[in-house]
């Protein structure tokens, strides 16, 4: 009897010892915004795969911050690439006091949120949205870790004009902020290039028949057009190009064209092969942790992968790092410490200019051949 009570009592103190010794854990969330329904879901599912593979490795270092071991989850919340949604769901994650956003990933739905985050001071870092006009603020909440639409659309004009010496050119947008933007800066560029803008049309992100203007473009004859948009709608638009015969006119577009999916929008389209897109960033090939990144990547979630996803991991990663070296996941804390980041991602080593833009980011060109996506750079 006596060794039963000893044992008991050895066990009980067992037990508040490794009570007294375990480290309270703090959970943390990390909002994600990505249209999760609609024709851009391909996108938004690649990129919140992203942030889901971060959380996961960030979970296994067991990482200490402020005296507590931190869980990182995902608050994901779909915007549905509309304006208006994404204002909406800024504003709950704000009302959650998420610790840090990554998102969004349309321009038009990022710009009115940034506006939001800022004003209750929750960072967001976008891996994804790259109209200039994001940064203008100089909100000391918004980062971006991909190129803007600035280097995008001026290096496809300067290989328009310079490599494959065309002369004259189409534009289309879809009247987004990211389309229009795209657009706008392809065509001062091509402008100053010395290439002739034969003519300018517009449709819109929901838009799936592109006969009326196809054809007034093509009796301009142009070398080539340019789209601003979405590869829901590029994808159609390679068919109906070849439908009406203009099989030898170039097709240029931002990072919104530069996917896998467009490959199987396009139908099997032979126009597929005049695709020339840009995209910010390093190609896979060339991120400095690219190829195995990718291997996991493809390993988890086979055929998902899109564009974005390697950026919108870094980007929980640059959040994390910030809270690391702030030793706080306290937005209005850590925040101080993001304009310092400088972290070596899987995309690449990673830091901000004053205004939040990433200091000298990578751009790649690309084209499809037989069916598959080829880096030129």
């Amino acid at each position: 009897m006596q060794m039963k009570l000893k044992l008991a009592v050895a066990a009980a103190i067992a037990a508040v010892a490794g009570m007294a010794g375990a480290q309270p854990v703090q959970v943390v969330k990390i909002g994600h915004v990505a249209p999760m329904s609609g024709p851009q879901a391909h996108y938004g599912r690649d990129n919140e795969n992203g942030v889901l593979m971060a959380i996961e490795d960030l979970n296994k270092q067991n990482i200490v911050i402020g005296g507590k071991k931190i869980k990182f989850e995902i608050a994901a919340e779909d915007d549905a690439a509309d304006p208006k949604q994404g204002t909406a769901v800024a504003q709950k994650l704000c009302d959650a006091k998420v610790a840090g956003v990554v998102g969004h990933l349309n321009s038009g739905t990022t710009i009115p949120a940034s506006r939001v985050y800022h004003d209750c001071g929750i960072p967001h870092i976008t891996g994804a949205a790259t109209n200039p006009d994001l940064t203008k603020p100089k909100y000391n909440t918004t980062y971006r870790i991909i190129a803007n639409d600035n280097a995008l659309g001026a290096g496809l004009a300067f290989y328009a004009a310079d490599t494959l010496k065309l002369k004259k050119v189409a534009i289309i947008d879809d009247r987004t902020a990211y389309g229009e933007g795209v657009a706008e800066v392809f065509k001062k560029t091509a402008l100053s290039k010395g290439m002739q803008v034969v003519g300018e049309e517009y449709t819109t992100d929901k838009a799936t028949d592109f006969m009326a203007i196809l054809t007034s473009i093509k009796s301009k004859n142009p070398d080539a057009i340019f789209y601003g948009g979405m590869d829901a709608q590029a994808g159609p638009m390679l068919r109906q190009i070849e439908q009406l015969g203009m099989s030898k006119v170039k097709f240029f577009g931002g990072d919104g064209i530069c996917t896998q999916k467009i490959i199987e929008l396009s139908g099997g389209a032979k126009t597929l092969n005049n695709v020339v897109c840009a995209e910010g960033g390093s190609s896979i090939a060339k991120m400095p942790g690219g190829l195995a990144w990718k291997k996991r990547y493809d390993e988890k979630y086979p055929n998902q992968f899109q564009i974005y996803s390697p950026f919108t991991y870094d980007a929980t990663f640059v959040l994390v790092d910030a809270m690391k070296r702030a030793n706080s996941v306290d937005p209005k804390v850590y925040l101080k410490e993001l304009p310092k980041t400088h972290f070596k991602g899987v995309t690449a080593t990673i830091a901000f200019e004053p205004n939040g833009e990433m200091k000298n980011p990578a751009m790649t060109l690309s084209v499809y051949k037989d069916g598959k996506k080829v880096a030129l750079n």
